[in-house]
């Protein structure tokens, strides 16, 4: 069965995947350094805290002996992290001793920002220009819409008649693992891209912004500059206005595509235009497991495959019916099977077991989801039992010998296939046998010497 593909890094992941030099550009940003900062392990927090105003490099087994003795593996984690985001710089002394230092620069401003406070490259425009703002509650609609929005784009990509309002910059992310077209054909989803469908919004989110920046070069865009950008985005407030005219002009490229995502909502006045951020930009700076807040399920499952799903999303039906079967839909209900067939095309689509039966645990109703187990235990079997039929034959490529000259040669052959632990089938009786590809050159010149 496939494997699965696709991992959603947050932002500190592609942050110490950074050269050293754009990392030394990146803490010039004040914001960069405190987002940084946010996202470290408790430990490492302290570290950074203690060593802020020290200038001399301080030795690791000055540093071990500021935790105690079982917080050891904790103390490898953070320092481990606090290198890879070159927050720590390691060197050596006379003595060849371990050492580690702060980052100049991230001190720096580290130091500025605690001194003289949070200043945002722009503030929330005044009440008298912004009259009519959305709600919250307005807001978030806006933004599950929107990636709801996205996700259809996805699903439908095949179908001719497709939105339009999905930017091509935003496209080339679908088209880079998720969609694959041949010639003249529409686009088609990857195993990838089925994946990427039942994974969770934060998830979701992560994976398209990671592959959104890893595509910035090709834009003429400095991946750098894109991400300190997005962090400081994080540090906008929730539902305020901000002037457009403010951004430079790949940022105004850059909040468009936003806006197709649902992290930030555009809007045009009578002179100035705007943009609003909404809870997913704000998120941003946090890790995943920070910004997942469980959302309210919606999907039962009974113990005679039957499924309920209390929803009146068509994304959540077409997502179903990756991997059931959906009989009628009603306009708060959505009722189907989980069927062997359904299910067999969904592992041929490269979905696993584990993935479709994740989603349904996550997604599980309330009056369902507090039970132990959500899903029941004869449905989860199954659907693993009905996986594992595919994986009763394995294909192993092979080279079928016969015609041998003599049984002396035979067994000769027999015996080299053998010590080379490559002999999958034999037949003495006529003189056949079957070896492994891998070591069919030697099993060539093995028998070219019998002659």
């Amino acid at each position: 069965m496939p494997q699965v593909k696709i991992i959603a890094k947050n932002f500190m992941d592609m942050v110490a995947s950074l050269p050293a030099m754009k990392l030394d550009q990146l803490y010039e940003n004040a914001f960069i350094c405190e987002a940084i900062l946010r996202s470290l392990p408790p430990l490492a927090k302290k570290f950074v805290l203690q060593m802020l105003y020290i200038d001399a490099p301080v030795s690791a087994k000055s540093m071990e002996e500021w935790v105690l003795p079982d917080g050891v593996s904790k103390y490898k984690v953070a320092v481990d992290r606090l290198i890879q985001l070159r927050v720590f710089i390691e060197t050596a002394d006379r003595k060849r001793e371990t050492t580690y230092r702060l980052n100049p620069t991230f001190q720096a401003n580290l130091q500025k920002l605690l001194i003289h406070g949070e200043v945002l490259a722009r503030e929330p425009m005044p009440s008298n220009i912004t009259v009519r703002l959305p709600s919250l509650e307005d807001l978030e609609a806006y933004a599950l819409d929107q990636w709801e929005c996205f996700l259809l784009q996805l699903i439908n990509s095949g179908q001719a008649e497709k939105p339009s309002n999905i930017s091509s910059s935003v496209m080339k992310v679908f088209q880079k693992g998720l969609l694959s077209q041949r010639d003249k054909e529409a686009p088609r989803l990857t195993e990838s891209g089925f994946q990427f469908l039942l994974m969770e919004t934060n998830a979701q989110l992560w994976y398209i912004i990671r592959e959104y920046i890893s595509n910035a070069e090709e834009r003429g865009v400095d991946p750098a500059d894109l991400i300190s950008f997005l962090l400081e985005l994080s540090f906008h407030v929730t539902g305020e206005a901000y002037d457009i005219d403010t951004l430079s002009d790949e940022q105004r490229y850059a909040i468009k595509d936003l806006a197709d995502l649902g992290l930030v909502k555009l809007q045009q006045g009578r002179k100035e235009s705007w943009f609003i951020p909404t809870k997913l930009a704000t998120n941003l700076s946090m890790s995943l497991a920070d910004s997942s807040s469980r959302k309210q399920g919606f999907v039962v499952v009974e113990t005679n495959f039957r499924m309920y799903a209390y929803s009146s999303s068509k994304l959540h039906c077409e997502i179903l019916r990756l991997f059931s079967r959906i009989e009628y839909q009603l306009p708060n209900l959505i009722v189907g099977a989980i069927t062997k067939e359904s299910l067999y095309n969904a592992f041929k689509n490269g979905i696993t077991a584990e993935q479709a039966i994740t989603f349904l645990q996550q997604n599980a109703h309330p009056r369902v989801a507090e039970r132990i187990p959500s899903v029941p235990e004869n449905v989860t079997d199954q659907i693993r039992l009905w996986e594992s039929d595919l994986n009763r034959v394995d294909i192993t490529p092979a080279h079928f010998y016969d015609e041998f000259p003599s049984r002396e040669v035979f067994e000769a052959a027999c015996d080299y296939a053998r010590e080379w632990n490559g002999l999958l089938w034999e037949d003495s009786k006529n003189l056949r046998l079957v070896v492994k590809a891998d070591i069919h050159t030697h099993m060539r010149e093995h028998l070219r010497r019998q002659k």
